[in-house]
């Protein structure tokens, strides 16, 4: 097992939701936005951390959470993702937030987009990070879920060591060298230990995956929603990410759909300036 821990650092914040200690970091006063990080191993509020200071100066109180189970937050005995969608809502009571923009990278937007459809009154804007399960289905991609599916079967065999999360970043960012040794000490933190534990009882728990519901698809409800909403892609994330995304707009024009390009999964990261160029006029529309 490796040596590098998880460690708080100056600027972590904790405060206590539904028995929960919860780590979160924040910049900024005016309208607050939350972001929500993906479920991947290693995932947490760090992915943002590059976007805090220009949201911040942008007149933006930008906040960003470990969700249950992840980073430096508490381990929740209910594993599933329905218990993390509810959870962002007991998050920003406790945190004394009225209405918010959600910010949803990877899984999250999922939610993030469900939760807005539930009660549009208490939230300003949805803006969605790389979320394969929004766009349509297409022909392989059955294919690449059941390689994904055995990817992360063999994640959960064994503690990953550092140079499995670099090679991980690597598959998740176009721009490699965005993988300096500190970004990567604490990804590998938040990827070992307690948090690789809670990774694989996800895993058996089937509780990382957005589960089907009845109804029409989630990518034909968008329209629906009653508050703004903002995608964006990379050009070059897995999953025919990109072909996937122009056929969705191609069925509904009026979606606010952006995709990028050198970007590949980790969109906040891999594509901050776009994604803040993006982000602040579509906030402040």
């Amino acid at each position: 097992m490796s040596d590098i821990s998880v460690k708080a650092r100056a600027e972590d914040k904790f405060l206590s939701v539904d028995g929960l200690k919860i780590r979160y970091i924040e910049e900024g006063e005016g309208p607050p936005l939350l972001m929500i990080h993906g479920g991947s191993l290693g995932s947490s509020a760090d992915v943002f951390a590059r976007n805090l200071e220009p949201l911040a100066a942008a007149g933006f109180q930008a906040v960003a959470f470990d969700q249950p189970g992840f980073g430096l937050s508490d381990i929740p005995t209910d594993l599933s993702a329905g218990y993390r969608r509810n959870f962002v809502p007991k998050f920003i009571d406790t945190l004394g937030l009225r209405r918010v923009a959600l910010i949803g990278h990877s899984q999250a937007g999922n939610p993030a987009v469900n939760l807005a459809l539930k009660e549009p009154e208490r939230y300003t804007h949805v803006i969605v990070l790389g979320t394969g399960s929004l766009l349509p289905r297409k022909e392989g991609e059955g294919r690449d879920a059941a390689v994904q599916q055995r990817l992360e079967q063999r994640m959960t065999a064994s503690e990953p060591s550092i140079h499995d999360t670099r090679k991980l970043l690597e598959a998740n960012l176009f721009h490699h060298e965005l993988i300096t040794q500190e970004e990567l000490e604490i990804r590998h933190g938040n990827s070992i230990g307690r948090n690789f534990e809670a990774f694989v009882a996800r895993s058996e728990a089937g509780g990382g995956q957005n589960k089907k519901s009845d109804g029409p698809p989630i990518w034909d409800r968008l329209v629906e929603l009653q508050i703004p909403l903002l995608m964006i892609y990379g050009r070059n994330d897995k999953g025919n990410a990109e072909q996937r995304a122009i056929e969705l707009k191609e069925k509904y024009p009026e979606l606010q759909l952006h995709v990028v390009d050198d970007c590949k999964h980790l969109v906040p990261w891999d594509a901050a300036d776009a994604f803040i160029n993006l982000a602040i006029p579509f906030l402040k529309s």
